[in-house]
């Protein structure tokens, strides 16, 4: 039984896992002010890139405080198309950091993406990267591309700050990574 922000005891906090498609207008809208404010460089494609998926949502007495998103992407690495859970929009507010949300909801989304994908991936900041290691991500340590619509172009300036979730499929994290087209930043 779900209760409302009224019912629960102060300082309640909740993770919730949902699709794009089960949330409503207001929650995406709260998420998107969210991530917006936690990163200054966010745009428009940055926020598309998060939809789609499953949403980690941790919510502090009614209200949204941290978001975190996978979605499913296909990278090619040694001559396969894999099926990859790739998170997008992980983000606590500024005030709630280091309480354990960003861990809340990383478990949540590795659950997914153990269960249901070949690998995970992410595209870390600098400041995020010894979070990520902490939790078994790896560094991918090889090329990255990105399969673009006139073929695989090179995208050094993303070398070093990829990590991958290794799943079912053997990785060779010296090895090519591409990853599928789409608007914006590719990876």
């Amino acid at each position: 039984m779900t209760t409302s922000p009224a019912e629960r005891p102060a300082g309640t906090v909740e993770v919730r896992l949902a699709h794009t498609a089960d949330l409503d207008d207001a929650t995406l809208k709260a998420a998107r002010i969210l991530l917006y404010d936690v990163f200054d460089d966010m745009t428009a494609e940055d926020w598309e890139h998060a939809l789609g998926g499953l949403h980690a949502l941790v919510h502090e007495d009614g209200v949204l405080i941290g978001h975190a998103a996978v979605v499913q992407r296909r990278v090619l690495h040694n001559r396969r198309a894999l099926r990859c859970g790739y998170v997008e929009g992980v983000g606590v507010r500024a005030d709630r950091r280091g309480r354990g949300h960003g861990a809340a909801m990383m478990d949540a989304l590795e659950g997914v993406i153990r269960n249901a994908y070949d690998l995970g991936a992410l595209g870390a900041a600098d400041d995020a990267a010894t979070f990520y290691a902490g939790r078994g991500w790896q560094l991918w340590r090889g090329p990255s591309s990105a399969l673009t619509p006139t073929g695989i172009r090179r995208t050094p300036d993303e070398d070093g700050s990829l990590f991958v979730l290794t799943g079912s499929v053997r990785l060779d994290l010296d090895g090519d990574l591409t990853c599928d087209w789409r608007e914006g930043d590719v990876w």
